[in-house]
């Protein structure tokens, strides 16, 4: 563990003393009974509940999608935050919301030799950033290719995916081991990572996997939370939730979304792909503005692998 979370571990254990007993008495239904509300306006509204989930998501849920309030910060990517609610710990989410075009900005992915990177050390040029792909202890899962070189093999997983750039900068998703085998041989990754578990696969299709559950994902577990997304024009969206509670004073804090959850604000959003991120301390997003300054929200935790974005 490094220092720097070493001191966010010991300022975090007091405060979540203090929303745990804030929990205390209070109703704790099950995950798979919540339903989740937006903030428009002053008013909660609820805007998806298991008992009516959609197995396909075809368009954007115009409750959610219009409750963001997007800030432009050049360079094709625009911004905004959405106020959340659900129960227990996901009282209050707060999601950071990107759309990013890929069209005007140039993706990379850095491996520091060392393992540990943050976005509090991304390069000025850089306009956004993220933490890509899940990890192990022995560091990034699955296949990654950088600067056009095979730097490791794919793994394989009924929810992986790879997300794949070629040297014209256009994304590819490669859900299938044949296809997967065709983009290698082939050559024309220039950037590649892999990650799990898919939250909408094809057209807006949320994974059998996640409605169903017994086949190994933990569909209760809830988490701060980071995912990427394909939405139908071709943008990517990148969402990253941080706890709301207490006046912010927990933003950090590992409280968030199940999969499931997470799966429908992608959809409702209005993505047709979508995947999860490493989450949890390791979730971390920089926005750049038009005027150079940097919004971070950090991660508490140094990860192995990043992917950064810089104009085209």
């Amino acid at each position: 563990m490094t220092a720097r979370a070493a001191r966010m571990r010991t300022q975090f254990v007091p405060i979540l003393a203090a929303a745990c007993l804030l929990e205390l008495g209070a109703p704790r239904p099950l995950p798979a009974q919540t339903a989740l509300g937006v903030l428009r306006g002053e008013r909660w509204v609820e805007w998806w509940s298991p008992a009516r989930a959609p197995a396909q998501w075809t368009e954007p849920l115009p409750l959610l999608a219009d409750a963001v309030a997007w800030q432009d910060a050049g360079s094709g990517i625009e911004w905004g935050e959405l106020h959340l609610s659900g129960r227990g710990l996901t009282r209050r989410v707060l999601a950071i919301v990107v759309r990013a075009d890929p069209g005007q900005l140039r993706f990379s992915l850095v491996q520091p030799a060392d393992g540990r990177w943050t976005v509090d050390a991304v390069p000025p040029a850089a306009v956004l950033a993220f933490n890509a792909g899940q990890y192990t202890r022995d560091g990034p899962w699955g296949w990654i290719v950088r600067e056009g070189r095979e730097r490791q093999a794919p793994g394989a997983g009924p929810l992986a995916v790879a997300i794949a750039s070629d040297s014209s900068g256009a994304m590819r998703w490669i859900d299938e081991p044949a296809g997967l085998s065709a983009v290698r041989a082939a050559g024309v990754a220039r950037e590649a990572f892999q990650s799990y578990p898919v939250l909408l696969g094809g057209d807006g299709v949320v994974p059998e996997a996640l409605r169903a559950g017994g086949t190994g994902v933990d569909l209760q577990h809830r988490d701060a939370r980071l995912a990427l997304g394909e939405l139908r024009d071709g943008r990517l969206l990148v969402v990253l939730t941080r706890f709301d509670g207490l006046g912010g004073t927990l933003e950090a804090a590992p409280f968030g979304p199940a999969v499931p959850e997470m799966a429908a604000l992608m959809g409702g959003l209005g993505c047709r792909r979508a995947v999860l991120l490493d989450g949890g301390i390791s979730a971390q997003l920089l926005v750049r503005q038009e005027d150079g300054t940097a919004r971070r929200w950090s991660g508490w935790r140094d990860v192995p692998l990043g992917m950064i974005a810089v104009r085209r």
